[in-house]
């Protein structure tokens, strides 16, 4: 069988930590739209007949009514298609969500928090939705595939051996156990990292964010296109995100004046599709003011920046000194040289000894 696996879309997603710069959260969430109408345009090309979401299609605290209509009149345009949701903790099946009070086409199919299996000619479909923004236990361990001559597929929102606190907040998933039960294809979402093709015959997949939510997702993105059978399993990748992010690291310790750093940054050259955050590292020898620089710069691909520099400093020198400045600088100097010290420790003494000198310039 043939199917398409898409997850993490975020329809609606205020893209507030971004950029500084206004109206880029408009443009991208337009660029959903368009990448959500690729997808729907590749399967009416290439007759595909299964879309699995795995969750988080949307935001349930700022999706419109227009957005729903938006998608819902493009599952219509491919009525042969059976689409599959699994809401995820941004767009769980709660009372007041689309899910539950939106007349969807008749081609799609919306899971809830029981568990349950559709079962059609060659294959049978399980499917798990978060009923709440949080999931300590989907109950997957209770499934007993039935007719293991069949292919079988789960469709399913959650963190794949998830081993921090956080992460068992979000359906925790066992892949020693998805395994065990024997499922062919496990389609997975809430991870906007992609996973396929790790292993030989992986069946266990993140197809990643469809669309980049910021400089945490670098890369491309786009979605899982498969073609399954009980022996083998065929996956490629198809990008459909145009925009692509990326990080640019400039080392300021050789620059001593901010002219000299914006002329830098302007002679910095990128592809017409990337979105740029700029990453200052190094030792500084004036002062960054980082509003400053987006007034000056005028490569538009920049849309935010990142200070990451330290203040250039002799700490051994300034402790010699027989002023205020070199008492502390003493005293800081004392702390970093005690034994035992963790890396937590020692970047909380950095961090005071670059804010103690500043201000006792």
């Amino acid at each position: 069988m043939k199917f398409v696996h898409i997850a993490d879309m975020h329809f609606d997603s205020p893209f507030v930590n971004l950029s500084d710069k206004e109206n880029l959260g408009d443009i991208r969430r337009l660029e959903q739209r368009k990448v959500f109408k690729k997808v729907i345009e590749y399967i009416k090309e290439h007759e595909i007949k299964n879309l699995f979401i795995s969750g988080d299609l949307y935001e349930q605290k700022y999706i419109k009514k227009s957005t729903i209509e938006y998608i819902n009149n493009l599952f219509k345009e491919i009525p042969e298609t059976k689409i599959f949701i699994s809401p995820g903790n941004h767009d769980p099946y709660v009372k007041n969500s689309y899910y539950n009070k939106f007349y969807w086409n008749e081609n799609v199919k919306i899971f809830t928090s029981e568990i349950e299996k559709i079962e059609l000619e060659d294959v049978d479909i399980y499917g798990y939705g978060f009923d709440n923004f949080y999931c300590k236990n989907s109950g997957i361990e209770n499934i007993d595939i039935e007719n293991k001559n069949k292919l079988n597929i789960l469709i399913i929102h959650g963190s794949l051996d998830g081993g921090n606190i956080e992460n068992s907040e979000y359906n925790p998933i066992s892949r020693k156990l998805l395994k065990e039960k024997g499922f062919d294809y496990v389609a997975l979402g809430h991870i906007h990292k992609l996973d396929y093709n790790q292993e030989e015959n992986q069946r266990i997949v993140y197809p990643g964010s469809i669309v980049s939510l910021g400089f945490d997702e670098l890369g491309e993105h786009g979605m899982i296109v498969g073609d399954l059978d009980k022996d083998k399993i065929n996956l490629e990748f198809v990008p459909l995100d145009e925009t692509e992010f990326k990080l640019q690291e400039i080392d300021v310790t050789e620059i001593n004046f901010k002219e000299d750093l914006i002329e830098k940054i302007n002679e910095l050259e990128f592809k017409e599709n990337y979105l740029i955050e700029i990453i200052l590292t190094g030792k500084r020898n004036f002062e960054i003011d980082i509003y400053d620089l987006y007034k000056l710069i005028s490569n538009d691909k920049i849309i935010k920046i990142k200070n990451k520099t330290k203040i250039n400093y002799d700490l051994n020198r300034l402790s010699n000194e027989n002023t205020l400045k070199g008492l502390f600088a003493k005293k800081m100097l004392e702390k970093l040289n005690e034994e035992n010290l963790s890396d937590e420790d020692k970047e909380i003494i950095e961090k005071a000894i670059e804010i103690g000198i500043e201000a006792l310039e």
